[in-house]
């Protein structure tokens, strides 16, 4: 089974506190894919500066491939990152390198040889989702907060699974997962943070509670969520057995400072 994550990639960096690591959507679930054991590739780029360096070696270290990461002249990707208590708070955005990346032909025709190829709304390869499916690979979607979009609707229809965050488990976010699902994805997940996790399947809502951990630092809750809920998936396992196998790769992250 092999897995890439494609697009977003940056550092993040606590000037308050002079800490930082590499990370990214994809780059966190990467990370915790290629720690269960699967092949793991990063399409994306970095730039020629230490962060860029730090970057590689750390995605070296966890046997990621990375024949697809280019370097180029510049700087990394960084987030000035805050802690408001134990939840992160994303500052300015210095996109660097990343401002201009696109996918060359040669990275289209390498995503296609994967089963599964993660982004999300910053990778800059929404547009190309078709072609990366073309060969049969299934497109894992990180959405995050983002619900009230407008070009969700256009982009659903290239996912086969779709992950979103929000609050609480009310009428409004159980009838934004029907239109979602309508849309055309196999299975439309949403983490609602200290309540847990809904997904729906056409025809179910499955619903599965957080695990209760001492929070150091919410970021990477997502990402590693998606990362066990996919594992499930890549292995066969039940709808709610996913949400139980994301909830605790989550719970592990959330009780330490770094988001894998």
């Amino acid at each position: 089974m092999k897995i890439a994550a494609v697009g977003f990639n940056c550092v993040d960096i606590y000037e308050n506190l002079q800490r930082l690591y590499p990370t990214g959507n994809g780059i966190d679930f990467v990370i915790h894919m290629s720690r269960f054991g699967l092949q793991t590739s990063v399409v994306s780029v970095v730039g020629d500066d230490e962060y860029g360096q730090l970057m590689i070696d750390t995605l070296k270290k966890e046997g990621i491939e990375l024949s697809h990461l280019r370097e180029e002249a510049g700087n990394t990707a960084v987030i000035k990152m805050q802690l408001n208590g134990n939840d992160r708070v994303h500052g300015e955005l210095l996109e660097g390198v990343m401002k201009d990346f696109s996918l060359t032909s040669d990275d289209i025709e390498f995503l296609k040889e994967f089963d599964y190829v993660h982004t999300d709304l910053f990778g800059k390869v929404i547009d190309l989702l078709p072609t990366i499916r073309s060969n049969g690979s299934k497109v894992i979607f990180d959405f995050s907060t983002y619900h009230h979009k407008p070009e969700i609707k256009t982009i659903l229809p290239h996912v086969n699974y779709a992950f979103f965050s929000y609050d609480q488990h009310d009428e409004y976010i159980e009838e934004f997962m029907k239109k979602a699902k309508s849309h055309g994805p196999k299975i439309v997940t949403v983490t609602i943070g200290e309540n847990g996790s809904l997904s729906y399947d056409g025809t179910t809502f499955y619903k599965e509670a957080a695990i209760e951990v001492d929070v150091v630092n919410t970021v990477g809750a997502g990402d590693s969520f998606i990362a066990g809920f996919m594992f499930g998936v890549v292995n066969g396992f039940s709808v709610q057995d996913c949400l139980k196998n994301g909830a605790k790769t989550a719970a592990g992250v959330i009780a330490k400072f770094e988001p894998y």
